[in-house]
């Protein structure tokens, strides 16, 4: 499957106009959005949607960027139940919200690289899974 899956906080980053990370995140999208296909998944969506007041202008962003809605297949979301408890097990009563797992392994389970400013949770939990980030694109 040809593309890269972009993490909310990307979005959120040229969304919100973020005055230390914008840049970087829209750079990085412009370079991907013109060979490949960008997509997210249901759980970005929800993530970015809080900075829209409304769905339609939440729809209109993510169509003029040049998003792609993808599916979170079945093994996917059992692969983020396993790393999500392989977490909790191991980190106590420290908590990582439960998306960022179903992003990691939609990542993982698909093959797809993915662009991210997470990059610690991701490498951790899954490895074989292609991060694009500031860290990782100097």
């Amino acid at each position: 499957m040809k593309g890269v899956l972009v993490d909310s906080n990307i979005i959120l980053d040229v969304f919100l106009n973020d005055p230390n990370r914008a840049d970087w995140s829209e750079s990085i999208l412009e370079e991907y959005v013109y060979n490949t296909i960008l997509y997210i998944n249901s759980m970005v969506y929800s993530e970015i949607s809080i900075g829209f007041e409304r769905i339609e202008d939440l729809e209109s962003a993510i169509s003029k960027a040049g998003f792609q809605m993808l599916e979170i297949p079945k093994e996917a979301l059992f692969l983020a139940g396993k790393a999500y408890l392989r977490h909790k097990k191991g980190k106590g009563v420290k908590r990582t919200p439960l998306p960022g797992f179903y992003i990691g392994a939609q990542a993982a389970v698909l093959s797809l690289d993915l662009i991210t400013r997470d990059v610690s949770k991701y490498q951790t939990y899954f490895p074989t899974v292609r991060l694009i980030s500031p860290e990782t694109s100097r």
